[in-house]
């Protein structure tokens, strides 16, 4: 047989390729799972843009916000996953948390719809003087129960995560202690919202609009007097490092005024989410959370007190005729809103009966 040289080329060169082919496929066989593994697994995984005002050692940030992101991660096998960012680190003030989530700058924000005058008109019964319990779980199962019932339609462009109490305000001094509603006369004191302000106006005080990172210069430097602030914000910003004095009711009183704190999370990015990690944020969110936050909050009232009386700070509960005397002195509050939320064609004085009604239910709980 007649031998063809072109052929045995042919062949050296098919072999050859088949070769090169066989360690290309086998390299690709290796570099393709890892490749597109790891893009899967990205895919897979959905970021949770937490957003809020405080800082990352505060106790909202250590004990709600961190713990409900370890839940949901470890709930959905990982595929959620939070990427926080305290004291508002995507920018922006607190008033404008909520219109960050709304327009998914963050998928989830902590806030207070008390920054938002009229943005959340149904919600602003939760902040009439006197009518909620003054701790962090009764009262935050309070205004739950009352915003289920009342107050859904305000947050018709959010995801409700939660809604709680921001404990009751007490009222901290750095040089004059308060014992009546006398003492309070004259006195320029920060008001965390318009209805602290309010308050702070009937009883002769001078309320001061200040930010809350200003809070403690101002009154280091006699720029106010004093503050209204929960127990568990005094230490997360200093302010019990300049006063001296705190004063409040008895804890078988309503407080003197509550700050509700909501959790909102934007609305689309809930509904992107597949059913099964809905279910992951569903188990997590409503009552679930608010005893987390109400918890936390008792919590950090609790260790606030200790810290306070370890540094020789003074709690001063005013008598009951005091107390009184105050509730008197703003009923003018409860009154204005009633007339102003009828007039945005709301049922005022049956959304104020409510909030007495239900924060007398959990009252001594």
């Amino acid at each position: 047989m007649a031998f063809i040289p072109t052929h045995k080329f042919q062949s050296a060169t098919v072999l050859g390729w088949r070769s090169a082919s066989s360690k290309m496929l086998a390299g690709l066989s290796l570099a393709l799972p890892a490749l597109f593994g790891a893009s899967g697994a990205q895919a897979q995984q959905i970021t949770i843009k937490y957003s809020h005002f405080l800082p990352a050692n505060s106790g909202f940030n250590q004990k709600v916000a961190l713990p409900w992101c370890a839940a949901i991660e470890k709930d959905s096998g990982g595929k959620l996953k939070c990427q926080m960012y305290p004291s508002l680190a995507l920018g922006g003030t607190p008033a404008q948390l909520a219109d960050q989530v709304k327009n998914g700058v963050a998928d989830v924000v902590w806030t207070s719809p008390s920054y938002s005058t009229g943005r959340f008109p149904r919600t602003e019964a939760l902040e009439l003087p006197f009518t909620l319990p003054g701790d962090g779980l009764q009262a935050s199962r309070a205004m739950w129960d009352y915003a289920q019932k009342y107050a859904m339609e305000d947050f018709k462009d959010f995801k409700l995560l939660a809604i709680h109490s921001g404990g009751n305000s007490v009222i901290s001094t750095a040089s004059k202690p308060i014992m009546s509603i006398d003492d309070l006369k004259g006195l320029k004191v920060r008001s965390p919202s318009r209805f602290a302000a309010l308050f702070l106006s009937a009883i002769g005080s001078t309320p001061v609009n200040m930010p809350l990172a200003q809070v403690t210069e101002g009154i280091s430097k006699g720029v106010i007097d004093g503050a209204m602030i929960p127990w568990e914000v005094l230490p997360a910003i200093k302010v019990d490092e300049v006063t001296k004095y705190h004063m409040e009711g008895a804890s078988s009183q309503p407080g003197f005024i509550q700050t509700p704190m909501a959790i909102l999370m934007n609305k689309a990015k809930y509904e992107s989410l597949a059913p099964e990690l809905k279910a992951v944020i569903d188990k997590h969110s409503g009552k679930s959370l608010v005893d987390l936050t109400g918890k936390a909050w008792d919590e950090g009232i609790a260790d606030t007190r200790k810290k306070l009386a370890a540094q020789g700070n003074k709690t001063l509960v005013i008598k009951d005729a005091d107390y009184n005397a105050m509730k008197k002195t703003t009923t003018s509050v409860e009154a204005d809103w009633i007339k102003q939320a009828n007039a945005r064609g709301l049922d005022g004085g049956k959304l104020a009966a409510e909030v007495h009604a239900i924060g007398t239910k959990y009252l001594g709980k």
